[in-house]
């Protein structure tokens, strides 16, 4: 499972012009899902947001993590962090799981940060056409891949 992490003052998510998902100060996610993906790598990288040090403290230093602000959180499906672009320049998909497979675990990837964070994470729309809009603060972003733990 990967996640690309954006720390935002704000940031929404659109579809057919209606906003679904809205937050104020936090974390801005775009979660890739591939095949090989468990409840394993759900808790890992759960920790790992919940816990990061990404938020500054009163001398503005990185110290604080978001259950310290009570950041908000946006989570977005997103397959195309799983593509391949070493053969052509058309990148390939195929080490995304397909959406039987990776909507349930975004599902419970969603509770699972919610339940850690103790309140509720905002998201998009599984599989629609969705329209991003952030104001990165920082600008902070942060990749975290749940197989690269070392």
């Amino acid at each position: 499972m990967r996640v690309l992490i954006q720390r935002v003052n704000h940031a929404k998510v659109e579809v057919a012009n209606q906003i679904v998902g809205q937050i104020g100060a936090g974390l801005l996610l775009l979660v890739g899902i591939s095949h090989e993906d468990s409840a394993a790598d759900i808790q890992y990288l759960v920790g790992k947001i919940a816990n990061l040090r990404i938020f500054d403290d009163e001398n503005g230093v990185m110290n604080r993590s978001l259950c310290d602000v009570s950041g908000e959180v946006l989570a977005v499906s997103q397959f195309t962090l799983y593509a391949s672009c070493k053969k052509g320049n058309r990148p390939s998909w195929s080490a995304a799981a397909p959406g039987a497979v990776s909507e349930p675990l975004f599902g419970q990837f969603v509770a699972a940060l919610s339940e850690k964070i103790a309140q509720p994470v905002a998201t998009g729309q599984f599989g629609a056409d969705m329209q991003v809009s952030l104001c990165n603060n920082g600008p902070v972003t942060i990749w975290l891949d749940s197989k690269q733990t070392d």
